[in-house]
């Protein structure tokens, strides 16, 4: 399978970098099977940076690992679970199962508003998870030790992506 991971450079050697910015599935290096979304996050990458340029480094994934010692959590739809493991690990308060990889939808600009509220208590779980069930959310993968980055292949650039 064919991943890409859009930033403001390349990346052929791939490292987990700690952030005290909650990520969707804890600190790691993120990827996506979707090309738009990467670009998408290429340029906005570039821009926040102020350097660089847009590039997609494109990596190939055994998807087979989940028949490997390499631990895999996977969540198909944004689902009771999936909020859950979301809000602990932006809340920096996930304490369960370790897992080398994480792979599940994007909570995005469009859903981060229901996580938020969701976080905040002003609304409840069932509401979150109804008003999450429309939505049309794009994957990530998130490599998150180094035994899971080892199931990376690094393949190619693509150079200042539009």
């Amino acid at each position: 399978m064919i991943l890409y991971h859009g930033s403001n450079v390349e990346v052929q050697n791939p490292r987990i970098i700690t952030t005290n910015r909650g990520l969707d599935f804890g600190s790691g290096f993120y990827l996506t099977s979707d090309v738009e979304q990467a670009t998408r996050w290429s340029i906005l990458k570039t821009k926040r940076r102020g350097s660089g340029m847009p590039i997609l480094s494109v990596f190939e994934f055994d998807n087979e690992i989940e028949k490997s010692d390499v631990i895999v959590r996977k969540f198909n739809k944004p689902n009771r679970e999936w909020l859950n493991f979301v809000v602990d690990n932006r809340k920096g308060q996930y304490s369960g199962k370790l897992f080398d990889v994480v792979i599940g939808p994007v909570a995005n600009d469009k859903t981060i508003l229901t996580i938020n509220d969701y976080i905040s208590g002003a609304i409840s779980e069932e509401t979150a998870l109804i008003l999450l069930e429309p939505s049309k959310l794009t994957n990530q993968y998130a490599f998150l030790t180094y035994a899971g980055l080892q199931t990376l292949k690094f393949k190619e650039a693509i150079v200042n992506v539009r």
